[in-house]
């Protein structure tokens, strides 16, 4: 089976926003290797220090808001 990694970031991407405080910080509490690549896609600051949230960009907070919409809510009739 080969994986989509592509689509693991945007589901983790999806739920960072579910646990968003302080306007733009999430619990990270998803697989290193994960918040590592969205790190590297520009969606979210640096994860490797002590605390425990991450702050996503300004583009990781609007499309972390995107996809949750399109995968985790039903459409208004």
């Amino acid at each position: 089976m080969e994986i989509d990694t592509d689509k693991i970031d945007d589901a983790v991407l999806a739920l960072l926003w579910l646990t968003l405080h302080n306007e733009r910080c999430a619990w990270k509490g998803f697989d290193w290797d994960v918040t590592d690549r969205l790190h590297r896609k520009g969606l979210i600051a640096d994860p490797v220090n002590k605390a425990k949230s991450l702050v996503l960009t300004d583009e990781g907070l609007q499309r972390s808001e995107e996809l949750f919409r399109a995968l985790f809510t039903r459409p208004t009739p």
